[in-house]
């Protein structure tokens, strides 16, 4: 890529960002669904600082191999290299998620939304085991050494803590609340559930909005759907809603564009024209308060079906767009992200449709 990556840096001109590294990946035979999310994931700048610090409070110990650590040192190997740009070949990590998860092990083409989800999951899990068996060490340590240390985490004798919160938890965790109103006695059921992502259905020309409007939109729970009431002691009709008590972050919306069509009897791609804004505002909040974001990231999915095609990404970087395609990485300009919210009409030749977006929280400091 020498050539393509001096015609970044030619692009670019003095107005290259200091420190910054613009690096494709090569891709290990379908593995463009896994670089496309690492790409999104290195240019998610909180998530990229705590993984780095990450690495560097932990390089020195002999820990072993897995997807955490295989992680920080590819994005360590990124950030450290002396040119600005090129092609690096993420080959550990890749062997490694093969090695843990059989689903991606074949060459078929996989599913770049599952793999967000599958490793930001395992990274909770291996933060959450290391700071167990640290507690572990802490509470199995001499007395004397203990004194010396002092309490781990504040946690006093005996007291239940929360679950962990880990950095993952920081920048992706949003908290659902799932209402439910009896339509007998009024009486509000409130459950609410975490995520790191929110999967919304899609209509075709419609918008990002629109369909957050749709996810939190009022349902009738009637006829063989009806709820049991505690307080009626019975099933009643009830209304429900969705909304977002807690807004996370960093946003992850995915567009869920395959669809099992029951009359073909398989899974079909949805081409739908799904505008997504490069600043929104989230309304669907329990608290009524808008909350803005600003778009850093898509994954794009090109191709007419779901189990062919490849994966791109676009990324937002100091104020400018570039577009990465496993080893290649181009500027583009930002009026091309409009190109690929999808397809007006049902068979088109364009099929580089938006698929996961990323977008950071205005309230705290964005920085790209």
């Amino acid at each position: 890529m020498g050539a393509a990556g001096s015609k970044l840096e030619k692009a670019l001109g003095d107005q290259f960002p200091e420190g910054e590294r613009y690096f494709g990946l090569e891709n290990f035979g379908n593995t463009c669904y896994c670089n496309s999310v690492l790409q999104a994931l290195y240019f998610c700048v909180p998530f990229r600082e705590q993984l780095l610090d990450y690495y560097g409070n932990n390089k020195s110990l002999d820990a072993e191999e897995n997807l955490l650590t295989c992680l920080a040192d590819l994005f360590s190997q990124i950030s450290s290299q002396k040119k600005k740009t090129g092609v690096i070949a993420p080959k550990r990590f890749v062997q490694r998620l093969k090695k843990q998860n059989e689903l991606f092990r074949s060459y078929m083409h996989q599913d770049a939304h599952e793999f967000l989800n599958f490793l930001l999951n395992e990274l909770v899990d291996i933060l959450e085991k290391e700071a167990q068996a640290a507690k572990t060490d802490q509470e199995t340590s001499p007395p004397s050494e203990k004194a010396a240390n002092g309490p781990k985490n504040g946690q006093a004798n005996g007291v239940h803590k929360e679950p962990l919160v880990t950095w993952v938890h920081t920048n992706f965790q949003g908290i659902l609340t799932n209402e439910t109103r009896c339509l007998q006695c009024e009486t509000v059921t409130a459950r609410d559930e975490t995520f790191f992502d929110l999967s919304l259905d899609i209509e075709q020309n419609s918008s990002i909005t629109s369909c957050l409007k749709n996810f939190s939109s009022t349902e009738t729970l009637n006829a063989e759907d009806k709820f049991f009431c505690d307080k009626c002691c019975s099933l009643q009709e009830a209304q429900k809603r969705m909304k977002i008590k807690k807004p996370p972050h960093i946003l992850v919306i995915h567009l869920k564009r395959f669809k099992y069509m029951e009359q073909l009897g398989r899974y079909k791609k949805l081409s739908y024209r799904v505008v997504f804004p490069l600043e929104l505002k989230l309304s669907n909040t329990v608290e009524e308060a808008d909350i803005e974001y600003s778009l850093f990231a898509v994954v794009v999915h090109v191709g007419s079906g779901p189990n062919h095609g490849h994966y791109v990404s676009l990324v937002k970087s100091h104020n400018h767009w570039l577009f990465f395609d496993d080893e290649n990485v181009e500027m583009i300009d930002e009026s091309a992200v409009q190109t690929f919210f999808g397809s007006s009409q049902e068979y088109s030749s364009n099929t580089d449709h938006g698929y996961i977006l990323f977008y950071e929280s205005l309230g705290s400091g964005n920085r790209n």
